[in-house]
């Protein structure tokens, strides 16, 4: 008897101490501990203030992005990642280009100063210079020849087929995804069917570059474009094609649709315009793209080599300081990869980190890198770090909370991101579509057939912020980043302790 008692008793000493043991490496536990390290711990304000206003503007090749990319630099060591480092990308044309100053305001028929933006990589002026306003709006090639011998020193207002009378209104904050939204981007996408059977003679119209060659043969001072945006005067940023030793393009100034329209209308009813503008511009030729790097080593010894990379864009335009597009994806991206070291969990797959350049201008950074690394999108030769590549998660959708993820095609995924996301439906992160979604780093590995996907994501302030001079700080919603940065943690170590590698749409 006294020896079934003594069993009992140790059993029971022993069973709370198993138990205890269990839930501390269970999945449950682990998703507690990363939601109570994102939520009690975070850094996400810390890191919103370094990487928006202590970084500031981070034009591509520019020295506002040299700025940024120490910053970013220093975050990464300070949470203690390993090898972390600035990967330099070659073959970026424009080379480096920053503002210095801007003026510009009317000063006939009344005095009004004009909130505006520089577009990059146009030159300067040559001081301060003070002309007569002259609308240019060229809609065929004959339309060149009403200009000739009339623009020379002149302000160019040019109206580009009068578009500015049919932008939308202003939406300050877009409402997040109703149900119905979501539930529809879990279905298949519908093609629209297009009826060619009677196309529509097409009017050739000179291109932009050519009315740029146009104006400056002509030897026009400035040109006003039209900022393509509805918000309350906000103009937005925007850049020409350049080359590096090529003539500098003339100076150009984005004007918002109230500044815009104000001059357009005063010149159609007869009232010279004048106005007084300053543009100071720095060309610097060496200054290049650069990824920025961090890992997280593996621990498992059969899958320490293989690589869980996510990773988000570090450049933005120059006219805010790149908030919502796309510190905010950076933020995730830095504030995950600190929960997991802060944690001390041990991924199974090294996670690495890169915070991409140049994306806003055609994708440089990440597509050098899976062309280093990966594969040649072109010749399809593999590279070794192909095979040993698990997935990519991207976040470049301004500032919302995560709602789901897009599969890009790849439906064999599915189940495995339904069991991922379980513990996120409270949050409202549970939408899996099997639709594409483009134009951002994700595409670079989705393009050489490896599993690349980026979030389904509300879209917060995005009438304000995307790439305008009002995409600041301001713009962060930093309740959605805690939120999105915690769910990026849990992914990315699920990720990184799968024993399956995820598969991929097709052979390549």
């Amino acid at each position: 008897m006294k020896t079934i008692v003594y069993l009992i008793l140790s059993l029971s000493l022993f069973l709370p101490f198993r138990l205890a043991g269990q839930d501390e490496t269970s999945d449950s536990s682990i998703t507690d501990r990363i939601k109570q390290e994102g939520l009690n711990n975070s850094s996400i304000e810390n890191l919103a203030f370094w990487m928006t206003d202590a970084a500031g503007p981070r034009l591509t090749a520019s020295k506002g992005g040299e700025r940024g990319n120490t910053i970013a630099i220093q975050k990464l060591k300070e949470y203690g990642l390993e090898n972390v480092r600035e990967e330099k990308v070659d073959g970026f044309e424009p080379g480096g280009w920053d503002n210095i100053k801007t003026y510009a305001a009317m000063i006939s028929p009344y005095y009004v100063p004009f909130t505006v933006n520089p577009v990059a990589w146009t030159s300067g002026t040559k001081g301060r210079i003070s002309s007569e306003v002259l609308a240019v709006n060229i809609k065929e090639y004959k339309d060149f020849d009403m200009y000739r011998g009339k623009l020379s020193g002149k302000i160019v207002l040019h109206v580009e087929q009068e578009m500015y009378s049919l932008y939308e209104k202003t939406r300050f904050k877009e409402a997040p995804y109703t149900d119905e939204e979501l539930k529809k981007l879990s279905l298949p996408e519908e093609i629209p069917v297009q009826d060619n059977s009677h196309p529509e003679p097409a009017i050739k119209t000179p291109s932009r570059n050519e009315i740029d060659d146009f104006l400056t043969k002509e030897k026009a001072a400035v040109i006003l474009r039209l900022s393509k945006a509805g918000e309350y005067n906000v103009p937005r940023s925007s850049g020409v094609s350049y080359r590096y030793g090529d003539p500098r393009p003339l100076p150009q100034l984005n004007l918002p649709l109230e500044a815009f329209g104000r001059v357009d209308r005063l010149l159609r009813n007869n009232i010279p315009v004048k106005m007084v503008v300053e543009i100071k511009n720095a060309f610097t030729k060496n200054l290049s793209v650069s990824n920025i790097i961090g890992e997280i080593p593996g621990t498992d010894p059969l899958l320490r080599n293989e690589i869980v990379l996510i990773g988000a864009h570090i450049d933005s335009w120059h006219g805010g300081t790149g908030a919502v597009d796309n510190a905010a994806g950076c933020i995730i991206m830095m504030e995950a990869m600190r929960i997991l070291k802060n944690l001390g969990l041990k991924p199974g797959r090294t996670i690495r980190i890169a915070l991409w350049g140049g994306e806003e201008q055609g994708l440089t950074g990440s597509r050098a890198y899976a062309r280093k690394y990966l594969a040649d999108p072109l010749t399809k030769e593999h590279k070794p770090g192909y095979d040993s590549f698990m997935v990519y998660f991207n976040a470049d959708h301004l500032t919302g909370r995560f709602r789901g993820i897009y599969l890009q095609g790849n439906e064999e995924v599915r189940p495995v991101f339904e069991e991922w996301l379980k513990p996120f439906e409270d949050m409202g992160c549970s939408t899996l579509s099997i639709r594409n979604f483009w134009n951002t780093d994700h595409i670079s590995f989705d393009e050489v057939n490896l599993p690349a996907f980026t979030f389904i994501q509300d879209q917060g302030e995005f009438g304000r912020g995307y790439h305008s001079i009002m995409d600041t700080y301001e713009r962060l919603d930093i309740d959605a980043l805690k939120q999105n940065s915690i769910i990026m943690a849990y992914l990315v170590y699920r990720a990184s302790i799968q024993k399956e590698k995820l598969p991929c749409k097709m052979n390549y």
